[in-house]
């Protein structure tokens, strides 16, 4: 586990993760999946850009509270905290190299990570829901 936490080579070592297309109202995203321990734990360190309309949404097993963190993330990012239903329970801005926590309001199943003010700049609010959900493996 500590190798996946390092800077350099071992964030390339990490195999290509699959994507889905997700939808919020009109505005559509492409989201790596993080469904699996290693990729939850990996997230989106290392990484010196994220494209306009692309994030990550991390599938974890079980509905709780979940919580996010940036170690040794780079890029600015704002946080959607999904129930089960996809519904938005609550958003945070999230600041680059810290190891600040930001939780989910309730219960969660899934968080989404996107380019930080991606979600004010599209007025997506606490409550809308996501859709494609109902595509995606189950988390491991």
């Amino acid at each position: 586990m500590a190798a996946a936490l390092t800077h350099g080579a071992a964030f390339a070592a990490e195999p290509p993760l699959p994507f889905v297309e997700l939808l919020i109202g009109p505005h559509r995203l492409d989201a790596e999946l993080a469904q699996t321990p290693a990729s939850r734990r990996l997230g989106l360190m290392g990484r010196a850009s994220l494209p306009e309309d692309q994030g990550m949404l991390f599938v974890f097993p079980t509905t709780q509270r979940h919580c996010m963190w940036m170690r040794d993330t780079l890029i600015p990012l704002s946080v959607a905290f999904l129930d089960a239903a996809g519904r938005i329970i609550n958003l945070a801005d999230m600041t680059p190299l810290s190891d600040k926590t930001h939780c989910a309001a309730g219960r969660a199943r899934y968080a989404l990570e996107m380019q930080q003010g991606w979600f004010a700049q599209r007025d997506i609010v606490a409550g809308q829901r996501l859709s494609g959900l109902d595509r995606l493996p189950a988390a491991r």
